[in-house]
């Protein structure tokens, strides 16, 4: 094989194994878009037992082609109280076996599959009316390169098979699995998915590349990368979310290094899962995935039980340190920087107010006084926050601007004043109502209390989404962002409806709660109103924003 035409060889593999990474993602962030909130309460309603759960987690992965989105998910839920941290377990262990039965289906060779999915994906996506339609477009047309990708690879590598070089790679990752285990946790990690690194390593196996073997070893690595990409990214988490996620990563990478043990030392075990080489390696996946799930399922409480010697507390490292403000006065004589650190002292408290919302939920059940507390004096650091905002713009404006960062010092004013609003509507409307079901000895119906915790989810979602388009003003994003507050407004109204319904129906619970029901509903929808105001700006600028409505 001449230099160059290895180096094309190699260009062409790079090129294939990009759009694998890139159709997956595409994928993911289709159903994310599309179906976010429907799944964060399939979720969260998987709590009754915990075949249930690891059922639905691994309904969650294969929609959306990642165990790592599903853990993430799931870690909010578990730091929101939402689902313990048990139950949060055996979802990801449930995701975890979804992740492979989703390598088992994107191995199916149809060649009429790829243009029949283009066709119709691409239809869907540009004739679509709404979001969700869109999206189902957006899927389609990532499945369909996700084969195309596959295509592309098994082409590639036609020509390496009977090379020297390559045999002789091969051969040594054949006779060293320990290495080829460390090459497939470091791939999966690198690339954010182990369905991608899996998936590259079946085809390679398939093109007679690869040995069986390291095969398998690079998949079971794979098994121990995609639990740490889900470790680093839930890093910054409260204790008792990292504690699960620390659990499914000792899980997945401790038993795939005992499964990898065992091959070593009966090599013969991967003959039993299949006829042929690629077969075996993706088979050795799945069933990998599944024993470990019927293993461990039974011992979840005993699991978490011991989580917490295994990563205990962190002690606080602020030492009582004041968080420094963004608005630096010496930036007063530059504009456009001064108007970068309103926006990032704006971002902060948006997430200021974004944990007050997650921290007020939970005492609709609980009353605690500290916690209540807690959310008054980060509405004081709000407000706080917001008049130092205002005082920075006003100072600047003084200084002179041209007619573009005037319009954005603007924006970011009204804004600030959004969000105030959302953080009053936090603690003198959710907080009184939860105060006031203490004091009265008040329960919602059932029915009412999980209508509350959905819309809640829901609103939390649109708040997070929110502060990603603060960061990053994306005008996609900033359009779903509006779109979402149409669908809240509807759900608001239809929940409302269902209220009423079980009033008529003459359920005492409904009557005894029916004002604290109706205004949690409305100061949820405030509040989901106030972030959504983020985007308007973005969209006026882009022309996707008439006055009223999207256009």
């Amino acid at each position: 094989m001449s230099e160059p035409h290895a180096l094309q060889i190699v260009i062409q593999i790079a090129g294939a194994a990009a759009l694998l990474i890139w159709a997956v993602r595409l994928v993911r962030t289709g159903v994310e878009r599309g179906f976010a909130a429907p799944m964060r309460s399939w979720l969260r309603h998987s709590t009754k037992n915990r075949l249930l759960a690891a059922g639905t987690g691994m309904g969650a992965a294969v929609l959306l082609q990642s165990a790592t989105a599903v853990a993430v998910l799931v870690s909010n839920f578990v730091s929101k109280s939402a689902l313990g941290a048990a139950t949060g377990l055996a979802i990801l262990l449930g995701a975890d076996v979804g992740s492979a039965v989703v390598t088992q289906l994107l191995m199916v060779r149809q060649p009429l599959l790829i243009p029949l999915l283009l066709v119709i994906g691409v239809t869907v996506f540009l004739r679509g009316d709404g979001s969700s339609t869109r999206q189902i477009g957006r899927i389609m047309i990532g499945l369909a390169l996700i084969f195309v990708s596959l295509e592309m690879i098994r082409g590639a590598t036609e020509p390496m098979i009977s090379h020297p070089g390559t045999q002789a790679i091969m051969a040594y990752l054949g006779s060293d699995l320990l290495t080829a285990f460390v090459i497939g946790a470091v791939f999966a990690w690198g690339v954010h998915s182990s369905v991608a690194a899996v998936l590259l390593f079946v085809t390679l196996t398939g093109q007679s590349i690869l040995p069986t073997p390291a095969a398998a070893a690079m998949i079971l690595g794979a098994n121990l990368g995609g639990g740490v990409i889900a470790y680093v990214l839930t890093y910054s988490a409260p204790i008792a979310s990292r504690r699960m996620v620390m659990a499914n990563l000792i899980l997945r990478g401790g038993g795939a290094a005992l499964v990898l043990l065992g091959i070593v030392a009966m090599p013969d075990l991967l003959t039993g899962l299949g006829a042929t080489p690629d077969r075996q390696a993706i088979n050795l996946h799945l069933a990998f995935n599944v024993g470990l799930a019927l293993v461990t399922l039974p011992f979840m409480g005993p699991i978490m039980a011991v989580a917490p010697y295994l990563m205990p507390e962190r002690p606080d490292q602020s030492g009582g340190l004041k968080v420094a403000s963004a608005l630096d006065p010496a930036l007063l004589d530059r504009p456009g920087r001064a108007i970068d650190c309103a926006a990032r002292e704006l971002l902060a408290m948006g997430q200021k107010i974004e944990q007050m919302l997650i921290t007020v939920e939970p005492i609709y059940d609980h009353w605690n006084t500290a916690t209540a507390s807690l959310i008054a004096d980060q509405d004081k650091a709000v407000k706080q926050t917001h008049l130092e905002i205002k005082l920075y713009l006003a100072r600047l404006g003084q200084k002179g601007m041209d007619e573009d960062l005037s319009r954005r010092s603007m924006e970011l004013a009204s804004i600030s004043s959004s969000l105030d609003s959302a953080s009053d509507a936090i603690t003198r409307i959710m907080l009184e109502l939860a105060k006031r079901l203490d004091l009265q000895n008040l329960q919602f119906s059932s029915q009412g209390r999980e209508e509350i915790r959905d819309f809640t989810d829901r609103v939390q979602g649109n708040v997070q989404l929110a502060l990603n388009v603060m960061m990053n003003q994306n005008p996609a994003e900033a359009r779903e962002l509006v779109a979402a507050k149409e669908k809240v407004r509807k759900v608001e109204q239809k929940l409302q409806r269902s209220h009423i319904g079980r009033l008529r129906d003459g359920l005492s619970e409904s009557i005894e709660t029916s004002n604290i029901h109706q205004e949690t509903l409305r100061a949820l929808k405030q509040i989901n109103t106030a972030f959504s105001m983020v985007a308007h700006p973005i969209l006026l600028k882009s022309g996707d924003l008439l006055k009223s409505r999207l256009t």
